[in-house]
């Protein structure tokens, strides 16, 4: 990354750069799960693309993109490589906090950072406490008007790959907070120690924080996020959406091509080619159902969160949540069963481990266990049956 990143002027643009990256980093895929080779030459690519800064107000000189195109561009990468897809997604969802919750002077400096290729990170969740909204890391308050940062994360996704890490703490007054602190600030220490069995490329390890001073102005007060109608769950749920629903379309394209090219037919088939197969044409066809529905849900939550950012209610803010919880849930299955389904379409050869072609179904299976959609299927039938609108926690 150079820091003079190229900037994109509109929505068309951003699109046509996710497609190119995305034919790009297809090619090395596979082989970067394999040998869990961290993608920063990727990540520098992806920087100096301008995507990065797709989301920045016009004001401040970014193309200000949709939701509908942000979440377009998740989908071409992660069909390509769901892990490089993952980093950036609490980038963009960090960028939107700013927006809502930062001051002229913290806007003006972050998003002057974002649209020169500089990264975002995230230190959020931590292991260990009761639940995932019990946050212990601190921030405490100093004489001169500072804060103190101490605790550790986990599940650290782009942190280690970052220039600016956000950190979710409670400040003094028990609220919470995010603190944007500097990669390589002093107290600031980046394990890769991620071993899951899926997305091994994203780093998501621990972060340790310990007596990281932070200045005032680098601090935003979040849980005002939460006190109205807000967008901040819905536009993070939408990424997550998008990332599974371009793994499931990977997935299939991949076991589309195998059968073509290298499947055997089966013997009782009575068939020249695998592809002639009543049976796998069947199959696919399931498939491919389960594929587009879960890319048609994500086209319409993705626009309904642009309609309720330009008119932001409860009402609009709920019907958002809620048409993104289905398009999780869609997307959430269609990405683990095309995932697994590959295999039995494919073939026995298909699960030769120098293919990496489970790595679909391994990828899908850890993004999914982001948070449950037990839960989203529970509130989009509370919000149907009875008009209950859905929590503000971010996690909707």
């Amino acid at each position: 990354m150079t820091g003079t990143a190229h900037v994109i002027a509109d929505d068309a643009e951003a699109l046509t750069v996710a497609a190119e990256l995305a034919a790009e980093f297809r090619t090395g895929a596979a082989r970067r799960d394999a040998e869990r080779r961290l993608p920063r030459p990727e990540l520098d690519r992806l920087s100096d693309s301008g995507l990065l800064g797709i989301t920045v107000p016009r004001e401040h000189g970014g193309a200000e993109v949709s939701a509908e195109t942000l979440a377009g561009v998740f989908r071409l990468l992660a069909a390509a490589d769901a892990s490089l897809a993952q980093i950036p997604q609490s980038h963009f969802v960090y960028v939107a906090v700013l927006r809502r919750q930062g001051d002229a002077k913290q806007r003006k400096f972050f998003f002057q950072e974002v649209l020169a290729g500089r990264r975002l990170g995230n230190a959020q969740s931590e292991a260990g406490t009761k639940h995932v909204q019990d946050i212990r890391t601190r921030l405490v308050p100093q004489p001169d008007g500072s804060h103190v940062l101490e605790g550790t994360k986990h599940y650290s996704t782009g942190a280690l790959f970052a220039d600016w890490i956000p950190v979710l703490a409670r400040g003094a007054d028990e609220e919470l907070y995010v603190a944007y602190v500097p990669r390589h600030a002093p107290g600031v220490t980046v394990v890769d120690d991620w071993d899951g069995m899926g997305q091994r490329t994203t780093a998501s390890g621990t972060v340790r924080l310990e007596s990281v001073l932070v200045p005032r102005d680098r601090v935003v007060p979040h849980h005002l996020t939460f006190r109205g109608p807000q967008l901040h769950g819905a536009l993070a749920q939408l990424l997550h959406a998008a990332i599974d629903t371009g793994i499931a379309e990977g997935a299939l394209a991949e076991a589309v091509e195998f059968v073509r090219v290298k499947s055997r037919p089966w013997f009782e088939s009575g068939l020249e080619t695998a592809a002639e197969d009543p049976l796998l044409i069947q199959q696919f066809g399931e498939l491919a159902l389960a594929v587009r529905a879960a890319g048609a849900l994500l086209s319409e939550a993705a626009r309904t969160v642009d309609a309720a950012a330009g008119d932001l209610t409860d009402d609009s803010a709920a019907a958002a949540s809620i048409a993104v919880a289905a398009a999780k849930v869609q997307a959430a299955r269609a990405a683990v069963d095309a995932g697994s389904a590959l295999f039995e379409a494919a073939g026995t050869r298909a699960a030769l481990n120098g293919l990496n072609l489970h790595r679909h179904w391994r990828d899908a299976r850890t993004h999914t266990l982001h948070d449950p959609v037990r839960w989203k299927v529970q509130h989009i039938g509370r919000y149907v049956l009875n008009g209950t609108r859905p929590p503000r926690h971010g996690l909707l």
